[in-house]
């Protein structure tokens, strides 16, 4: 079963950086997709970055320029690098795996918050 666990979470100043990893276990799909995703208390889930399996990598329009996202496949790790954070970033940060090969899957972690004080 493949299980992601988030972990970097805590308090940061406003205007500073921070990283964030996801630590991927049992996954045995050749070929995948990851993503960060943030949920702000009290609203919806939002989407930040994608990276795919050749490391080509997606941003929300919003979030590029200060988020990266990236991977070290050969320590299943997914990497979130934030720079600039605002008091409105502070949310709960979620990594994602998902495939289709050789079929549907979708998992998630449990999520790790980061606080940004202004």
């Amino acid at each position: 079963q493949v299980q992601l666990v988030e972990s970097g979470g805590g308090l940061v100043q406003s205007g500073g950086s921070h990283r964030l990893s996801c630590t991927v276990s049992g996954n045995r799909y050749g070929f995948y997709t990851m993503g960060w995703y943030r949920q702000v208390a009290g609203k919806q889930r939002e989407q930040i970055a994608s990276i795919y399996s050749d490391g080509q990598t997606t941003y929300t329009d919003a979030m590029e320029g200060r988020f990266t996202i990236s991977r070290d496949n050969a320590k299943n790790i997914l990497y979130l690098q934030m720079n600039n954070l605002k008091p409105e970033d502070t949310a709960v940060y979620i990594c994602n795996l998902f495939t289709t090969i050789p079929s549907h899957r979708d998992y998630w972690g449990q999520g790790t918050q980061v606080t940004v004080s202004s």
